[in-house]
């Protein structure tokens, strides 16, 4: 086999040597973004439904404003303190600090996924806040008017318009933890860039191994991209709505989709 001489055959090249060692690097790294995304939602919802939970009046005990303001503070300094500092410093504090001081050996990919998780909680956690106070105050005080809790009122009124607010967001996440995911080489979680890296070294064509690196990037975040829009879109349902005349359709049954788009392009003309 004649060596590689140009840029295009030294691409082709690395792609046929290293291809299923740069795909087992897709997979870390989609593994770890999506799961690390997932638990840190999880992670914000909790943080910001508890970051709205309405100040103690004047009536409650000592004790319950003490706790109250012991609670905002931690949940103030886990955001701000996660939100304030690099992924990838957060990863080495973990993973060797851990190490060092509680003599717990942790394995590189379970501090990865850990990391993910509560760096993006922290985001997370100011996005659901927002969220939730985006919705208008008049449907809290309807909620507490006929006696709901706190909490019913958030999962049964606020939070299910607030996840559609916040839908794009989530995905801005995703997406972001796809390509932030490559820092984590520092404590050696074999994803994309790790194996990328380790196979630019052994011909030291380092151009064209990070030009097929950033191509796999691109192409998963692309592809996450046009499905978290068709989520949304789904989300979002038809653009086209007709109201039930329960007069002429007692049954209340709306009329067929397809059929409802014909009149209406029938009537924009």
């Amino acid at each position: 086999m004649n060596a590689p001489v140009t840029f295009m055959d030294w691409v082709v090249f690395l792609l046929k040597k290293y291809g299923t060692y740069f795909l087992q690097g897709c997979e870390t790294t989609l593994i770890l973004a999506l799961i690390g995304t997932f638990f840190g939602c999880i992670i914000g919802l909790l943080v910001g439904v508890l970051r709205t939970i309405p100040k103690p009046g004047r009536d409650k005990n000592i004790f319950i404003k003490a706790l109250y303001k012991i609670l905002q503070f931690l949940l103030l300094a886990y955001i701000e303190i996660f939100r304030g500092t690099p992924m990838m410093v957060q990863a080495m504090v973990l993973f060797y600090g851990s190490m060092q001081l509680f003599n717990i050996n942790m394995t590189p990919l379970f501090a990865g996924f850990f990391v993910v998780s509560v760096n993006t909680g922290a985001y997370m956690a100011e996005t659901v806040r927002g969220g939730i106070e985006s919705v208008d105050k008049g449907q809290t005080e309807a909620a507490e008017a006929i006696g709901m809790t706190h909490w019913q009122t958030m999962t049964s009124v606020i939070l299910p318009q607030t996840f559609r607010n916040i839908l794009p967001q989530i995905g801005n996440n995703l997406i972001i933890n796809i390509k932030d995911t490559s820092v984590l080489n520092v404590i050696s979680v074999t994803e994309l860039y790790f194996n990328g890296k380790s196979a630019a070294g052994v011909y030291y064509r380092y151009f064209e191994t990070y030009f097929i690196i950033s191509v796999f990037y691109f192409i998963m975040t692309f592809i996450c991209a046009r499905l978290l829009r068709w989520i949304e879109h789904k989300i979002d349902g038809s653009d086209y709505y007709q109201l039930a005349d329960p007069m002429n359709d007692p049954s209340g049954t709306l009329p067929d989709k397809k059929k409802t788009k014909g009149v209406m392009r029938a009537w924009l003309r």
